[in-house]
């Protein structure tokens, strides 16, 4: 069975599956208790990050690793900031995603993508989401352990890009 074949058979199994559970909660409100949905809108937003990542397992595309970490580490900002009603940690927050795709990258690499370098890029872009992370955190005031001597991050940030031009990759 080729890769097409299989893309189109998971898409229609999972499609349906989805269905009858919606189907069911028609049906049978009770049903709908367990879900809770008013609460945790944003897992809906993980389930279908976890969703893209079990089409790409299913049709062998490990890239499809990639956007389900992206669709997923929203998801788990969101429910964060709904759990903790803590919307303004956005402002920061965003400088996440690039490493979701770093970590999407990763796990692209663990389930057999042929990509070169693929986990170089994928550490250098954990590591860049956690320099803004911080960095821009520490603006907003989410880190209050640093204080006023949050700016010295910028000038580290700034030394280590001085220092990697003189030493270009080959």
């Amino acid at each position: 069975m080729n890769a097409g074949v299989r893309s189109r058979l998971a898409m229609g199994v999972l499609l349906v599956l989805i269905g009858l559970v919606f189907l069911a909660l028609q049906f049978s409100p009770s049903l709908a208790q367990w879900f809770q949905v008013t609460l945790s809108w944003p897992l809906i937003v993980i389930g279908v990050g976890a969703l893209l990542l079990l089409i790409g397992l299913l049709t062998g595309a490990p890239g499809m690793a990639i956007p389900a970490c992206i669709v997923a580490g929203i998801g788990a900002i969101l429910y964060y900031q709904n759990a903790t009603s803590n919307w303004m940690s956005w402002s920061y927050s965003w400088t996440l995603i690039p490493g979701f795709v770093g970590t999407g990258m990763l796990l692209a690499g663990v389930l057999g993508s042929k990509e070169y370098h693929i986990f170089r890029r994928g550490f250098s872009l954990l590591l860049l989401s956690l320099i803004l992370f911080i960095i821009f955190g520490s603006f907003f005031g989410a880190f209050s352990f640093l204080g006023v001597y949050w700016p010295l991050l910028l000038v580290a940030a700034g030394i280590l890009i001085i220092i990697r031009a003189f030493f270009p990759r080959r």
